[in-house]
């Protein structure tokens, strides 16, 4: 079996991962700025890293993983005005919607989730560090900005060039030493929360927050950094320029997840095509859109489409339904296990397209084994596919899904479609066939699609309510 290699942003290469501390693996990824309810461009990253974290412990690893909340920013202030209530208000509200999107999409919960305003203490050391080192200025206005030009190693993540920057635009250029500095804290505007600083009230800048809380739980130096695409610059890029100034290793690996498109264009609100969650589930199964979300490379683009989607839906109910399949034949399946196909695929930089290529041949291996009745081949094909889908958040079986609410209502969606086909049953019996079909096209048209099997009739969603 190969070992664990992933690709570095920052290199630009795929590298063997070597953690800071053996046995051990650190990471910091950008959580969400709750401004608004979550779009499955949103949870793609919380998704992928999930995986992430879920292959890094199946390797073996004590993983501390952090996912940081941005409850204060200038859109937080922005939409608060618009949906007239208080900001924080608001920022709790929807930071509860990302939450139930990632309970729902069974996305672990961090180790730890600090929100950036339970960190200014943090952050005024921080910046006290940065004044000290000469690294950033306070023009007396209550602003704090980071000198960009004194940075040698600004802009290797992005590899852009200084002088083609536009302007910062968070701050007054008329107080800055450069108009491309940054600012790490904003003065006190009117009307705006703010937090006392011996440079005076504000708030903090979008940038510094998560310098700071890095730093707080994970160290000077870490493993991995992660986040979306779109945080390359500038946000991670000044991240690496805060941290660096004071004297921080910071993160030793730079990872990021592309996007989910329409049309070719990136999902945003700014865009008005953003999708949400909670409208796809309503086509679709948590799980389903975690599967469909997981499928693609983490650094490929995912182009979205409801036939995309719907596609992707079918092909994991084949998966879901060949492991019900195999329960009824061989009984309680074992402990999942990793096929070393699968294995090498995931540490290959988490090529989860080659791995579910693994999965459909265990599936054509077991769909056979059932048709010959080879009971030690089923269960061995189930098990190494439930061994894949643990590691992509995807087990049918795992008690996220089977003990969730949905759980008891499928128990008595069970109990009345049996309570169809046993009268179904009747009526074939008494050879009136008419009176069968009418039960199996009614259920049909429910998106209930029945199979006749060797072991009774079964039956699966063929499509979600609504559609």
């Amino acid at each position: 079996m190969s070992s664990l290699s992933l690709y570095d942003t920052l290199t630009r290469t795929t590298t063997p991962f070597s953690p800071v501390v053996a046995g051990k693996a650190s990471i910091y990824i950008c959580g969400a700025t709750v401004q608004g309810a979550p779009h499955i461009g949103h949870v793609r990253s919380g998704v992928n890293f999930d995986i992430l974290r879920r292959w890094l412990i199946k390797s073996g690893y004590d993983v501390t993983f952090i996912r940081n909340v941005t409850d204060i920013d200038d859109k937080i202030l922005h939409k608060a005005v618009h949906e007239e209530m208080s900001w924080w208000a608001l920022a709790m509200k929807y930071e509860r919607a990302f939450s139930a999107a990632y309970t729902a999409l069974n996305v672990a919960p961090p180790t730890y989730e600090p929100r950036a305003t339970g960190h200014i203490t943090q952050m005024i050391e921080l910046m006290e560090i940065l004044i000290e080192k000469g690294a950033a200025y306070a023009p007396g206005n209550g602003d704090v900005y980071l000198e960009v030009r004194k940075l040698s190693s600004y802009l290797t993540l992005s590899r852009q060039k200084l002088d083609d920057l536009q302007p910062a635009s968070d701050a007054d250029e008329v107080n800055k030493k450069d108009p491309r500095d940054f600012a790490l804290w904003k003065a006190a505007k009117p009307g705006e929360p703010s937090w006392p600083t011996p440079w005076g009230p504000g708030r903090p800048g979008w940038h510094l927050e998560c310098s700071a809380m890095a730093h707080a739980y994970l160290g000077k130096t870490f493993d991995i950094h992660g986040g979306g695409l779109d945080l390359v610059f500038p946000h991670h890029e000044n991240e690496i320029a805060q941290s660096e100034s004071a004297g921080y290793g910071f993160a030793q690996r730079w990872m990021h997840n592309a996007w989910v498109t329409q049309s070719g264009e990136k999902m945003s609100k700014s865009l008005g095509n953003a999708l949400q969650v909670t409208e796809i589930l309503k086509r679709v199964r948590g799980i389903e859109l975690r599967w469909y979300l997981g499928s693609a490379h983490y650094r490929s683009m995912l182009e979205y489409s409801e036939v995309a989607l719907d596609e992707s839906a079918i092909a994991f109910r084949r998966i879901e339904a060949f492991l019900n399949r195999s329960v009824e034949i061989v009984g309680a399946l074992p402990t999942p296990v990793i096929s070393s196909a699968f294995a090498d695929a995931m540490n290959d930089d988490l090529a989860v397209p080659t791995g579910l290529a693994s999965i459909s041949e265990n599936l054509r291996t077991g769909n056979t084994a059932v048709t010959d009745g080879n009971k030690a081949l089923v269960a061995q094909s189930a098990n190494e596919i439930r061994g894949a889908l643990e590691v992509l958040g995807c087990d049918p079986f795992d008690a996220a899904f089977t003990q969730s609410a949905g759980a008891d209502l499928t128990e008595a969606l069970d109990g009345v479609i049996q309570l169809a086909l046993t009268q179904r049953a009747a009526a074939r019996e008494r050879k009136d066939f008419a009176a069968s079909d009418q039960i199996r096209d009614g259920l049909s048209a429910l998106g209930i699609t029945i199979e006749d099997t060797a072991q009774g009739p079964r039956w699966s969603i063929s499509r979600s309510e609504g559609e």
